[in-house]
């Protein structure tokens, strides 16, 4: 039998839950109606009934949860369930038993009177609740209900900006923060503000920081102005954003931020670290678990811009240090990919000698190893492919103070700016479609076979990066690079090794001095960000797993040719592998010998018909090699061989946050190295400081946040710190959310 359809009437002045469900509130009475029939009613203070009513109406049919947790009840879905778990295990009748072992009440009259002398000497509600160990959540609900003397409350609001709290211990939090598991997670302190986020009434949740004393981590807050000075809070807002919730942009960035300069690769490694912890270096109650983070992560790569966030800073990272923009390092990093979602192209991978799946990263640095951007490519025709089409056009852009097209009018040999790169770009085609748009080149000469004349060599000065200087044996000549009956003119410099060995520098910006193409080329050995930032920064990570494919029309090796190849080269080692054992068999001969032996003439002759015929293989193998093409669309192949790349945007995002916090370090290494002598030991001890633990001290009244951190092993590194935390202290960074001015200083 099918159900019977209600009429859809609703009386004057309901309020419409659902389809069918309306409530009318006159006279301190509540009805329900269901279409136009008086379902149910109860006075305004019977809460057993409303609950049962809702459940009824849930049980048969007439409401959904989703009804109700929207507006205008708003209840809990959680409540919803709970409510639904009881009427089907009790019964109705549940809603009205009064248990004779009613449930422990935590509010007293004693604890009231308690929590009402606290509060009105001032203390804020979270260290009340904690002296009189109840949940912050419990104090916050009796004083919205009124369990709470009023005038206490109100004598709080004044007093609270003229007293600081005592300071709370790591042991005091931590008990805390596993109390708050038994309600809504593990240090979820601040139910309220979760709560309100949850039910859309809050943006996100408030930054506020607490008065907490050995804090892990705490040094993370000192590489808070190299960040922010970075660009990593640049984009909110304008690039990057997130809908309503606890959590905003501003909050995971500073997490990603802090986990780069943390160490904490990726964000498993939050299992590792009490959330509660962490979040007091944020200025919440706990960071979000894995599960959040990743979704947080892809949601600012894919509903924001990071591409256009990451050019913004590129071009304000050129802009701030224009001398070091017009000098453009450019190298190729593969990313080695283990995973078995993407299909991505084999490359030979050199520090591991073998040719192996992934993505090749191209990085553009300044000479200190300070990266601008990178340009990933799961399909590349090469590093100078990607120069051209990728690179180029961006820091035509990007890189500040270029002339004018009169003044390269004026001027042939003038360049716009300069890039350097290994010799694998060592090309005539390269280099004259770069010197076509007058971008400068310098690079290793490759296949150098003569030899200059040693008296031709002179000792020379040669500025170092970093301002120290060092000496070398060079020479110069004006030359050409040619192919094809092409040439375009070049610079070549010399450097006579001790060993006798000449390296050979090869340039297109014909207006550099010797020692400026030296210094420029070598400083290229100094830079170690690929080790530095796979061993640190975790380059090659994924910050979340997922596959999209390629566009169809990319060209790529064709499968069957690149087997032919294969094969080719087997039969081609077989070949040799034949000429040589005749060549044993032919020297086998004795000298007083005449003639070989029958068993000597059949083994030769056996090894010559073995030529022959892997002769004949290769050439037929040859033939068909020239019917098939080298490479075909993607489009045209088999579904399981057409390769795929791996989310573009939110790698991207991720780059861009390693960048940021791998330049902010660096910064900070500059200013430690005024206190030490090697930039190792200066990094190593911004690393130490980053993990360090410390206390957070905030003052409402003079608007300051004081960080104490602990002392280092040494008291040279302790003495080198504290100069490093005044400079900081000199800038005046005020916190970017809070407003409040940050104070550093050791313990």
């Amino acid at each position: 039998m099918h159900k019977q359809l209600l009429i859809p009437g609703f009386p004057d002045g309901a309020q419409r839950i659902g389809e069918a469900v309306s409530i009318v509130e006159t006279d301190g009475w509540v009805s329900y109606f269901v279409g136009g029939d008086d379902y149910f009613r109860h006075t305004n203070e019977d809460l057993r009934s409303r609950r049962f009513i809702l459940t009824s109406l849930m049980e048969n049919k007439h409401l959904k949860a989703a009804d109700l947790s929207g507006p205008p009840l708003l209840i809990p879905h959680r409540t919803l369930m709970n409510w639904k778990a009881q009427f089907r295990k009790d019964g109705s009748a549940s809603f009205f038993t009064v248990h004779d072992s009613a449930k422990t009440v935590i509010m007293t009259p004693e604890k009231s009177l308690q929590c009402a002398t606290l509060l009105a000497q001032g203390l804020r509600v979270s260290v009340v609740a904690r002296q009189v160990e109840i949940d912050e959540s419990t104090l916050r609900k009796a004083v919205k209900r009124g369990v709470i003397a009023k005038h206490a409350v109100a004598k709080t609001d004044t007093m609270q900006n003229q007293r600081v709290d005592p300071a709370s211990s790591k042991s005091e939090r931590s008990r805390i923060d596993a109390q708050a598991a038994s309600g809504i997670g593990v240090a979820c302190t601040r139910a309220d503000e979760r709560i309100d986020a949850a039910l859309g009434l809050a943006t996100c949740a408030t930054t506020r920081f607490e008065n907490v004393i050995d804090v892990p981590m705490a040094g993370l807050l000192t590489g808070l102005p190299a960040l922010c000075a970075n660009g990593l809070l640049s984009g909110v807002g304008k690039h990057l954003s997130l809908p309503k919730g606890y959590y905003s942009a501003l909050h995971i960035l500073l997490l990603l931020g802090f986990m780069a300069l943390g160490r904490i690769r990726r964000p498993e490694g939050l299992r590792s670290i009490p959330p509660g912890e962490f979040g007091k270096v944020i200025g919440l109650d706990r960071v979000p678990e894995v599960r959040t983070a990743r979704q947080k992560i892809g949601l600012l790569a894919t509903t924001g811009n990071p591409q256009a966030w990451g050019q913004e800073l590129s071009q304000s990272w050129m802009q701030a240090d224009p001398q070091e923009a017009g000098y453009l390092y450019v190298d190729g990093h593969v990313r080695v990919y283990d995973g078995k979602l993407a299909n991505l192209p084999k490359r030979f991978v050199s520090r591991e000698r073998l040719c192996l799946h992934g993505t090749t990263d191209y990085w553009v640095n300044d000479a200190i190893g300070r990266p601008f951007f990178v340009v990933s490519k799961a399909v590349t025709e090469g590093m100078g492919d990607v120069l051209i089409k990728d690179i180029v056009p961006e820091l035509l852009k990007s890189v500040p103070q270029q002339p004018t097209q009169k003044e390269l009018d004026a001027d042939p040999q003038l360049h716009r700016f300069v890039m350097v790169f290994d010799r694998e770009c060592s090309n005539y085609k390269l280099l004259s479609e770069l010197w076509q748009q007058r971008i400068g080149a310098i690079t290793y000469r490759k296949n150098v076979k003569d030899k200059w004349p040693i008296e031709e060599f002179k000792q020379e000065t040669v500025p170092v990066i970093g301002g120290e200087s060092t000496t070398m044996m060079l020479a110069l000549r004006q030359s050409s690079l040619s192919a094809q009956g092409h040439s375009i003119a070049v610079t070549e410099v010399r450097r006579l090794t001790e060993t006798g060995h000449q390296t050979a520098i090869i340039t297109t910006a014909r207006k550099l001095g010797t020692t400026t193409i030296a210094s420029r080329m070598f400083a290229r050995w100094c830079q170690k960000t690929f080790a530095y930032m796979m061993q640190h920064y975790d380059i090659d990570g994924l910050i979340e797993y997922g596959v999209q494919e390629l566009p169809g029309t990319t060209l790529v090796v064709n499968p069957e040719h690149r087997e032919l190849e294969k094969t080719i080269k087997r039969f081609k080692l077989t070949l040799k592998q034949h000429q040589a054992r005749l060549a044993t068999y032919t020297q086998a001969v004795e000298p007083q010998q005449q003639m070989q032996t029958p068993l000597q003439v059949q083994k030769r002759a056996e090894c010559l018909e073995s030529i022959q015929a892997v002769q004949g293989e290769i050439e037929a193998l040859c033939l068909t090699r020239k019917t098939i093409k080298k490479k075909v669309r993607i489009d045209s192949l088999p579904k399981e061989q057409q390769p795929t790349q791996l989310l573009p945007l939110t790698k991207l995002f991720a780059d861009t946050v390693k960048m940021i916090a791998y330049r902010a370090e660096t910064a900070m290494v500059a200013l430690l190295k005024r206190h030490l002598n090697k930039e190792e030991e200066a990094r190593a001890l911004v690393r130490e400081l980053f993990i360090s633990a410390g206390d957070i001290e905030p003052d409402e009244e003079s608007k300051t946040l004081t960080v104490r951190i602990h002392r280092m092993v040494t008291p040279a590194h302790d003495k080198a710190i504290a100069a490093l935390l005044e400079d900081l202290n000199g800038l005046g960074f005020c916190h970017p959310e809070t407003g409040q001015k940050m104070r550093y200083s050791l313990v």
